[in-house]
């Protein structure tokens, strides 16, 4: 199999839905229809559901990490290339962003990011995830914790990994989360950012 192969898999992977899918097995309106429109975890908590958004948040971080597992263990056998773990951890997160299912509008990233990293390294997940929830402890704000962490990530990344191909693929990672909040961060200056646990209702 080839590169473009292992890419193409990962990024299908990607691209399931979990916050639409939950959504609609616990009884709950579209998350692309109230709040932010987002189908990601922190929208789905506006629904009031706990339990759906805490699923959607699993799903969305375990399809980031099955993609980079399943090419490093069982890759090799079809001819994948140590580069191929880093472009499928890339396609995957690339699937959430521009989902197929979903007419290639998708979430934030955030989680899918973190099943990534972890896939990755553990250590560098767990120190990605720890800036993360460190700064939506303090703050509050969901996208300000994935601001911090899209800046910090490539950091660690070097001191953890070193230079090649993972490297690169964090840094591209990085580099869209903090596109994709570029908005979230215009509304925390203004005010008008929802916090997490906010309701549909008060951020309609």
């Amino acid at each position: 199999m080839t590169t473009l192969g292992f890419a193409i898999l990962a990024y299908l992977l990607g691209s399931i839905p979990f916050a639409v899918v939950t959504s609609k097995l616990f009884g709950l309106a579209d998350p692309r229809s109230y709040g932010s429109g987002n189908p990601g975890a922190t929208n789905v908590l506006r629904s009031g559901n706990k339990l759906a958004a805490l699923l959607t948040l699993l799903g969305d971080a375990a399809k980031g990490w099955l993609a980079v597992f399943l090419v490093q263990q069982f890759g090799p056998a079809y001819g994948a290339q140590p580069q191929d773990v880093a472009i499928a951890g890339f396609a995957a997160f690339f699937g959430h962003l521009h989902p197929i299912f979903l007419n290639f509008k998708g979430g934030k990233g955030v989680a899918t990011a973190a099943g990534v990293l972890f896939g990755f390294s553990l250590w560098l997940g767990l120190a990605v995830l720890a800036v993360w929830a460190g700064v939506v402890w303090f703050f509050r704000y969901s996208s300000l914790g994935a601001i911090a962490a899209a800046i910090t990530a490539p950091i660690i990344a070097i001191a953890l990994v070193g230079s090649g191909d993972t490297l690169t693929a964090v840094f591209c990672i990085a580099l869209l989360l903090f596109w994709r909040h570029s908005e979230n961060l215009q509304r925390i200056r203004a005010g008008t950012e929802p916090k997490i646990g906010q309701k549909k209702d008060a951020t309609s």
